[in-house]
């Protein structure tokens, strides 16, 4: 018993054994994993913090690297204003001979117009019945070919009429200039003024910021020109001399100028500028119209002791050509050579507004300055066309821009050319001035909007005293145009204390019907328009115009269609389309009736052709807008189709003020075609 009793207890001992280091060994393996998550950790946190520290490092050098930058960019603008003159006499002299237009123009391009149509060989119809059709194919090819060779004569004519208006606006353009370089070389004094005013605005030698404003008037006895000239103001001269980064405040700190430093260069830009613009006078005068120059350099902005904007005189110099002549302006100190050589003028505190007084100006020659004032208002119908071209320029500068007249009227040419100083929305603008009577024709808003391209000018202006068409205001439609009509422009001047009027100064109302006027349809007016319309896709569309008032059509005869193709006073009516046009219609926009303030364009799919068909495969649709001539004004683009739907808006033209018509794109759609669609404008259908 003994020996068995003691072999049960050491089977249970070796089991308690077995079993505490199971124990054991569950606990070694918490423990190890244990320290290995804690081991984890603590390389996390290593890396954390390795990381943490080394952006805040990057942080520190962005920090200081956009520091240095704005620093750098600080001493670029002062290298700039110290190296002003420098610069300036590098540049090539305003020539008049460099606007002329070359006559060279796009040449005829027919594209696939100009590939013939291949016509069938007759060996590949050799197997029976090939004879016939063989036969029908060949009729067929015959017909599309002569249908091509129709199209490419159209094209042709249409290129042709375009290139010779196109030569003709260059040549009457180059014809002004040549009218402008013998006015100049005979020394008319407004021809003298306009182009050495346009030579100061267009230099390219002034930087960023500077002002190009100019008042100017020329003594012919005394060959003198005589101008004011607007120069920077203070700030010119940046305020900080660099830039440092605190990282203690996380915060950029500008590290200021000495204002001793910053007066000096003040100063010499000041000087630089009235000798750099005395240069380019000099320069661009190859005939030897001037003599001498006076000029008077004004500083615009807020007087500290009133608070009163205004201009202050702070340089004024007289020079002759043959003084200026036997300078070397890359070498010479500014400041010396206007106040020494030259015996001119110049504030010795500009910066403090403390003015000089001009040696000469414009108005003691008697050169005819546009001024504000009282008195009769001129009839802008009867001024002389270079008063009115100055008055558009006074009331360009009046708008806050700055702004000079520079040649005589030239439909093909830029009458004033202005700057609009605003860094976000500004940019140069180019204007064109038409004293006309009648309707401005289209092709004078085309000749703007190729002077704004050849100019690369940002925007285009076109000022006339009577009104535009609504082929005018769709051509400018998405470009960077603006029209002026009559009675825009007498509201803008009174708007601005200026002075005008049109005739009696009574506008007459546009020209409209008011209803059926017998035989006066738009067949027997010359001033219509064609609207052809344009898309991809085979889907068949028929293309409507509804005469509104509103959203309203004024009636059922005025929703021109299939079964009625025309309106009642055939102002609007269906005509066959042009080559490359699906679609057209006709539209004499000053006989519809003054009522109707509205032209819809609709197109729905035609249930006959096409009656399980939708507006899905409608797209890169246009509106190909001709003048009564049929020369291609504009294409006005319009929205694609879309799956599901058989109706669309295409686009409506709406009457403007005074008798004119701008075109709003559409874009609605129904899915219940046509009937849905001219139901809310009004129609019933049956």
């Amino acid at each position: 018993m003994g020996r068995r009793s003691g072999g049960l207890i050491g089977i249970w001992a070796e089991q308690q054994r077995i079993a505490q280091r199971e124990r054991e060994g569950q606990q070694q393996a918490v423990l190890r994993q244990r320290r290995e998550a804690e081991g984890a950790q603590r390389a996390h946190e290593r890396d954390v913090a390795r990381m943490q520290k080394e952006q805040r490092a990057a942080y520190r050098r962005h920090r200081d690297e956009d520091a240095l930058r704005r620093t750098h960019e600080l001493d670029a603008r002062v290298a700039q204003l110290q190296g002003l003159l420098v610069l300036g006499c590098r540049a090539p002299a305003f020539d008049v001979a460099g606007l002329r237009r070359s006559e060279d123009i796009e040449p005829f391009a027919p594209g696939a117009l100009g590939v013939p149509v291949a016509m069938p060989d007759q060996r590949y119809y050799q197997e029976r019945g090939g004879r016939a059709r063989f036969e029908r194919d060949w009729y067929a090819a015959q017909a599309a070919e002569a249908r091509r060779l129709e199209q490419l004569a159209a094209y042709r004519r249409e290129y042709e009429s375009w290139a010779a208006g196109r030569i003709e606006e260059i040549r009457r353009h180059n014809d002004g200039i040549a009218g402008t370089a013998d006015a100049l070389r005979a020394g008319e004094p407004s021809t003298v003024v306009d182009f050495f005013s346009a030579v100061l605005f267009a230099s390219t030698s002034w930087p960023e910021g500077f002002p190009r404003e100019v008042a100017a008037a020329y003594d012919r006895a005394g060959r003198t020109f005589v101008l004011d000239w607007d120069l920077p103001g203070y700030e010119v001269v940046p305020a900080a001399k660099g830039v440092k980064y605190l990282p203690s405040t996380d915060q950029e700190k500008e590290v200021p100028r000495p204002v001793t430093q910053r007066r000096a260069l003040y100063r010499d830009v000041l000087a630089q500028s009235v000798l750099l613009a005395v240069r380019e006078l000099f320069s661009a005068d190859v005939g030897g119209v001037l003599e001498s120059v006076a000029l008077n350099g004004y500083v615009g902005g807020v007087d500290p002791a009133t608070g009163l904007a205004g201009r202050v005189c702070v340089a004024s110099v007289v020079v002759r050509r043959q003084d200026f002549d036997r300078l070397n302006l890359q070498l010479v100190g500014a400041v010396e050579c206007l106040t020494g050589a030259l015996a001119g003028r110049l504030s010795t505190k500009p910066e403090e507004r403390v003015a000089v007084a001009p040696l000469r100006t414009p108005d003691q020659v008697g050169s005819d300055v546009v001024v504000q004032g009282d008195g009769e208002e001129p009839d802008l119908l009867a001024m002389d066309p270079i008063a009115f071209e100055g008055l558009v320029a006074e009331l360009f500068r009046a708008r806050g821009l700055q702004a000079v007249t520079t040649r005589r009227s030239n439909d093909g040419g830029v009458d004033v050319e202005a700057l609009d100083s605003d860094p976000i929305s500004g940019g140069s603008i180019v204007v064109q001035v038409k004293r006309y009577r009648n309707t401005v024709p289209p092709t004078a808003v085309r000749d703007l909007y190729g002077t704004v391209q050849d100019a690369g000018a940002n925007k285009g202006v076109l000022v006339t005293t009577s009104k535009f068409g609504p082929g005018s205001y769709a051509f400018a439609n998405g470009k960077p145009l603006t029209l002026i009509s009559g009675t825009e422009l007498v509201d803008l001047l009174h708007q601005h204390g200026l002075r005008g009027r049109l005739g009696s100064g009574e506008v007459a109302p546009p020209p409209v019907s008011d209803g059926p006027v017998g035989s006066a349809t738009a067949e027997a007016d010359d001033d219509f328009n064609l609207l052809g319309m344009v898309w991809s896709g085979s889907v068949g569309l028929d293309v409507c115009a509804l005469v509104c008032a509103g959203n309203r059509v004024l009636g059922d005869e005025w929703f021109v269609f299939f079964n009625n193709p025309a309106t009642p006073d055939g102002s609007v009516a269906m005509v066959a389309a042009a080559p490359g046009d699906r679609a057209a219609v006709r539209v004499g926009f000053d006989a519809l009736p003054t009522r109707a303030d509205r032209l819809v364009l609709v197109a729905a799919v035609d249930p006959e052709v096409n009656p399980d068909a939708d507006l899905g495969g409608f797209a890169d649709a246009g509106i190909r807008l001709r003048d009564d001539s049929g020369v291609e004004l504009d294409r006005l683009e319009v929205s694609d189709g879309r799956p599901g739907e058989t109706a669309l808006v295409l686009g409506s033209f709406r009457r403007r003020s005074g008798g004119n018509w701008d075109f709003v794109l559409g874009g609605k759609g129904y899915r219940g075609g046509l009937e849905e669609l001219v139901g809310d404008f009004g129609i019933e259908v049956e």
